[in-house]
This record gives C-alpha cells, sequence and structure tokens, in this order.
C-alpha cells in the first residue's frame, strides 16, 4: 500500500511538473495592460512607464490596451473576464473602488473577481481654489462657505467622479455645503476655476500643480502627513486645522482571480523591481505621484475599506448617477 501510495504521488508531481515549470518561466508571450481610461490621463502613462520596465527586465513585451468608459468598468469588466493566466493584468486607480460603490450592479464583483497584486503610485489630493477667490486658506474657505451656504461652486470630471466625490468628503468633514458643478473630465473642469468661473476643485496633485506653481491658482491644502516636495508653500490639511480629512489618489495593478501564485509572486516583485528603476520615478514625480510597492494583502484591504467608506459618502450626499 506505501509503495502504491509513494507511485501515485510521483505520478501526479510528473504530471504537474510541466504546468508548473510552465508558470515558473512566466511570461512566454506578450503580456496586455489594460488601462480602463483612454490615452492621456496620469493611469494610461504610469501603465506605458510600468510597460517599458517590464519589457525590459522580463525580455517579454508589455503592450498597454486603453479601454475606457462607463467609469472605468469596461476596461475592469474585460480584465475579470479574461483567462487567469497572467497575461492579461488591470492597471487601475481610485476608480475601481469608486464604480464599486456607485453602480447599483456591476457585471463583476470587485473583490472575488481580482487577484489585487500591489499599489503601483500615490498621490495627493489638492484642493485648488480661483486666485481671486477671498479665501487664501483651508480655513478661511471653511468659513467663507458656512457664510454663504451653496453659495460657492466646485467643479469636477462629472457626478460620481473621484474628484465629486473627494470633494463631498472634504465637506462632510468640514461641515459645509457648496454647489456641484460636473464637467466632462477634471481638466475642464479645473479649466473653468482658471476662467474665475467656478470657485474649487479637489483633484490628485498633477491637476493642478502647475497652475499653483505658476500663480493662476491657489493651493489651500494637500492631503497627507508632509506638504508635497514639489509645492512646499502649500500647507497639509492637517496643518490647515481639518486632520480628519486624508483622501488620496492611488494606482495599482491587478489580475483576474484564480492567476497562479508562481505567476503572482514573479509578477509582484518585477513590478518592485520597476518602482525601483530612475526613469519611472522621474516620470511619477513629474506627474505629481511617487512610485510605491505594497503587498497582494494591503491593497486587498485597502480596496475593501475604500469600498466602504466611498459608499458611505454617496449615501450621505445622496448622489446618484447622472439619468438615474
Amino acid at each position: 500500500m506505501l509503495r502504491k501510495n509513494f507511485a501515485l504521488a510521483a505520478l501526479a508531481l510528473a504530471l504537474a511538473a510541466p504546468a508548473l515549470a510552465q508558470q515558473a518561466a512566466w511570461p512566454t508571450k506578450p503580456v496586455k495592460i489594460i488601462v480602463p481610461f483612454a490615452p492621456g490621463s496620469f493611469t494610461d502613462v504610469a501603465a506605458r512607464s510600468l510597460a517599458v520596465e517590464l519589457t525590459q527586465q522580463l525580455n517579454q513585451q508589455f503592450i498597454v490596451d486603453n479601454r475606457g468608459g462607463a467609469g472605468s468598468t469596461l476596461g475592469a469588466n474585460a480584465v475579470a473576464k479574461s483567462a487567469a493566466d497572467g497575461y492579461t493584468l488591470l492597471l487601475t486607480d481610485n476608480s475601481f473602488v469608486i464604480a464599486a460603490a456607485l453602480y447599483p450592479k456591476l457585471p463583476y464583483d470587485p473583490v472575488k473577481d481580482f487577484n489585487q497584486v500591489t499599489l503601483l503610485a500615490d498621490s495627493p489630493s489638492m484642493l485648488t481654489a480661483r486666485a481671486d477667490l477671498p479665501a487664501k486658506s483651508v480655513g478661511q474657505l471653511i468659513e467663507l462657505a458656512k457664510s454663504k451656504p451653496t453659495e460657492l461652486t466646485f467643479g469636477s470630471g462629472g457626478q460620481g467622479s473621484s474628484a465629486h466625490l473627494a470633494t463631498e468628503l472634504f465637506m462632510s468633514t468640514a461641515g459645509i455645503k457648496m454647489t456641484h458643478v460636473p464637467f466632462k473630465g477634471v481638466a475642464a473642469a479645473i479649466a473653468e476655476v482658471l476662467a474665475g468661473r467656478i470657485d474649487v476643485s479637489i483633484a490628485s496633485l498633477a491637476s493642478g500643480m502647475a497652475f499653483v506653481q505658476s500663480g493662476r491658482l491657489q493651493g489651500l491644502g494637500v492631503t497627507g502627513k508632509e506638504r508635497s516636495p514639489l509645492l512646499p508653500n502649500v500647507p497639509t490639511f492637517t496643518e490647515a486645522g481639518l486632520p480628519g480629512y486624508t483622501t488620496t489618489y492611488w494606482w495599482g495593478v491587478a489580475t483576474p482571480a484564480g492567476t497562479p501564485a508562481p505567476v503572482l509572486a514573479v509578477l509582484h516583485k518585477e513590478i518592485a523591481a520597476a518602482t525601483e528603476k530612475s526613469r519611472l520615478k522621474t516620470t511619477y514625480i513629474g506627474q505629481g505621484a511617487r512610485a510605491v510597492t505594497s503587498s497582494p494583502a494591503e491593497i486587498t484591504r485597502r480596496v475593501e475599506e475604500e469600498i466602504g467608506v466611498w459608499k458611505g459618502v454617496i449615501t450621505k450626499g445622496g448622489i446618484k448617477l447622472e439619468g438615474s
């Protein structure tokens, strides 16, 4: 009996060996990185910079495939429905958790249908204001908004966008109310603040960084524990007296659920190596972001926690999708 069991175990190992060897040799063909947005966004830039490094490190081509639409859910669904073999990756951002909180029904489960691999980058949120707004600090803006309920306006990249929800969270934390003016993209919202037709906007550091540096916009506050070295004169929200406001932008890499553990291990290791390359770091810093990594458990926990946070913001603010 012992001899028979040993023989069966040896046979099973022999049958599994080719599959294990194939996994260990990953990748043996081009790998697709799906970006759920059109070209030009930082998410797209982040993916292309990563693809350059991974192509060089693994001697296999990594190709960026832009699949924008429906608040990033089209691209995410394409990855969720792909083969779990390590040859289709998702590079996404906060929109992944916001969509999970905002849309009542998705064609995928944002937790069960993905293996979260690692964070790739993060960036502070920044509150910007038109240059001639009387409020010159976060505290003064809060005072002004309280004295004129709903009269101040804030712009965003659309109903339910990350900028919209970030501002809803700010208003809830500060105990104020401003009027939302949605646009088709955060760049359009920033343009309206520049023109003086909108009072404020909250978005990633990169969105308004150049305009604050040139003095065309006021930078009232950034999230995070420290000031950004790119904007050393802009205080943190904690310094401004609002420590409870901590939202940040982040970008991460995921695969379809069930991707083999050996593939995930190689992918995590190589992404971590890529984030140490000066070329990638310089590109990200130029966009107001920093290259970071995390364990799969850390980013999975972040995804789950932020879905809960944004559901609370959406419920409290009575936020609904346009047309619903």
